[in-house]
């Protein structure tokens, strides 16, 4: 008989996952958007626009990838996942046309569901059941050297062989490693039974919690989105020079890391919710102090530490809620709003800017930033200790 899994073993394999898949997915357009409008001739905004398009997709597709890694686990629903992806990126290798293009995309939106954070969340939980938090809480550690690693890779490999050979490269990349390491690396999932009655009926909107924590993550999402797309433009404006903020806006990144490191050190000793409400706090705060004119640097150490604390509370507060029982089916509840905000909000953010102006964008963003703490403080408030389930 095979040992039991560890977080020890199936963490790092599925950090590994994480670091392809965010980078080769959501992190893809930020290097390969230019060379593709360059090559094709087609727009940057229909360019880009694929991303938004793979997150409304990924956000439909969220309940029927929950109810799969319920019935089935995880192990074999990303490994499924990473082969659509894979399909999805040699699709926009051989794309000749806008709309072959953006069908690819929606091919790869379909992957995004069975592979990022909600279906690695939904694993851990399916296997580790109520002990999942720390093997989070890791992941999301691990996941956010994404950008760092994927963004200079691609940049070599657009170099080299162009975007429409990168995007080969990682398609091939997923089904000789991604998918090997998911399929082989992974244990199943039989820690925690599937409950006798459909999941999906077990946490409905109806209950305050799930609504309290779908409100937070529209908002925060939308702030997320709005803000690494237009900050360095926002910052410039406000008086910065571009290489001033640029310098600023690389400080978002580490912070992210090290207050994860933080939260992981703490080993389990609060309430996830103490982490979701530090999150809102730290998220606003930093909003708010950049539009009232403070010291932008410590703004956005600030944001950044919240931001990163956010991704671990996403995971780990509708476990601590609702239990290992019914997590994947809250999780899949959330991601659809939460996934549709992140396609919407790079249009609504492009829109704000201009009737606003820089300070009353960031000023707009900072009053968005309360409405979660407020539904940080009211989880707080409703929170009931967990049995042994």
């Amino acid at each position: 008989m095979s040992p039991p899994p560890t977080p020890w073993t199936t963490v790092p394999i599925l950090g590994i996952i994480q670091i392809l898949t965010w980078g080769t997915t959501f992190y893809l357009l930020s290097i390969l958007a230019e060379p593709i409008a360059l090559d094709t001739g087609w727009s940057a905004l229909s360019v880009t626009f694929g991303i938004s398009l793979a997150l409304l997709v990924s956000g439909l597709s969220a309940g029927s990838v929950g109810r799969l890694i319920t019935r089935h686990g995880g192990r074999s629903v990303m490994s499924a996942g990473i082969g659509v992806l894979s399909v999805g990126l040699l699709g926009l290798a051989l794309a000749p046309t806008l709309p072959a293009y953006l069908a690819a995309w929606a091919v790869i939106g379909a992957a995004m569901a069975a592979t990022l954070y909600e279906a690695a969340f939904s694993t851990l939980g399916r296997i580790f059941g109520g002990d999942a938090r720390r093997a989070i809480t890791t992941l999301t550690l691990i996941g956010g050297f994404s950008a760092t690693i994927c963004w200079p890779l691609s940049a070599a490999l657009v170099e080299a062989v162009g975007w429409r050979g990168t995007c080969t490269v990682y398609g091939a990349l997923h089904l000789c490693v991604t998918l090997p390491l998911c399929r082989f690396g992974l244990p199943p999932s039989q820690t925690v039974q599937p409950p006798a009655s459909d999941p999906q009926d077990a946490v409905g909107w109806n209950d305050i919690r799930l609504r309290a924590m779908g409100v937070a993550g529209i908002c925060l999402v939308f702030i997320f989105v709005t803000l690494s797309i237009h900050l360095i433009p926002i910052l410039v404006a406000s008086g910065y020079g571009l290489a001033a903020a640029v310098g600023l806006g690389a400080l978002i990144g580490p912070s992210q890391v090290s207050a994860r490191v933080l939260e992981m050190l703490g080993r389990q000793r609060h309430s996830p919710v103490l982490t979701m409400i530090a999150a809102a706090l730290c998220v606003a705060s930093g909003v708010l102090g950049l539009a009232v004119g403070l010291p932008a640097a410590i703004c956005l150490i600030t944001y950044g530490a919240g931001a990163g604390l956010w991704t671990i509370a996403r995971g780990t507060v509708p476990l601590a809620l609702f239990g290992p029982t019914h997590y994947t089916a809250t999780m899949a509840r959330l991601a659809l709003p939460i996934l549709a905000t992140s396609a919407l909000a790079p249009l609504l953010g492009t829109l704000l800017i201009p009737a606003l102006g820089p300070v009353g964008t960031l000023a707009a963003l900072g009053l968005v930033a309360l409405v979660p703490c407020g539904a940080a403080l009211l989880l707080w408030r409703l929170r009931t200790p967990l049995t042994p389930r």
